[in-house]
């Protein structure tokens, strides 16, 4: 299955941009709408449409591997293109060909298919209840595996998702 948005990659760069650049250079491109707990909310402008995503790194990060480049969770929103909640999870390395992501939130379970570094749910309905879930969870645990065959399991904070989440809203227009 491939996955046309820009890379999680991408956004990740726009992101680690966003902290590094001074503030008036943020007015050009990507603005932070603010931290929330665990979370950073961002707003940016793709294809002359406004586009609003919130990431959070994981608190815990656990795996047999040497180096591993960023791991971020991120949910965005696209209202130009009628996308809201589209969840991604960036491991840091290349997933292995075909494999899945293990989340767990309290006692659900969801699956992500991989895409070179990114994992995505498979369709609106499961990205829809995958961030009711992380509304009401305090956890969220991702289980991947690299294209090495290292699994890895990482741990995020769902402190301050919520108002993360209603940030983006606002800011995207979507309610």
């Amino acid at each position: 299955m491939k996955h046309s948005r820009p890379t999680v990659f991408q956004l990740i760069l726009v992101l680690v941009l966003a902290a590094a650049v001074p503030a008036p250079a943020l007015a050009q491109g990507i603005e932070r709408l603010g931290d929330f707990g665990d979370w950073s909310a961002f707003q940016f402008v793709e294809n002359g449409n406004k586009a609003c995503y919130m990431a959070s790194q994981p608190k815990k990060a656990e795996g047999d591997y040497k180096k591993r480049g960023d791991v971020y969770a991120i949910v965005t929103h696209r209202p130009g293109e009628k996308l809201r909640d589209e969840v991604s999870v960036l491991a840091g390395y290349s997933y292995k060909e075909g494999s899945a992501v293990k989340v767990a939130i309290g006692g659900q379970a969801f699956e992500l298919f991989t895409q070179g570094d990114g994992a995505w749910a498979k369709d609106k309905k499961a990205d829809e209840a995958l961030v009711k879930a992380m509304i009401k969870g305090s956890s969220l645990v991702a289980k991947g595996t690299s294209s090495r065959g290292t699994q890895t399991t990482d741990t995020y904070s769902l402190k301050g998702f919520s108002k993360a989440y209603a940030a983006i809203g606002k800011a995207c227009g979507i309610k």
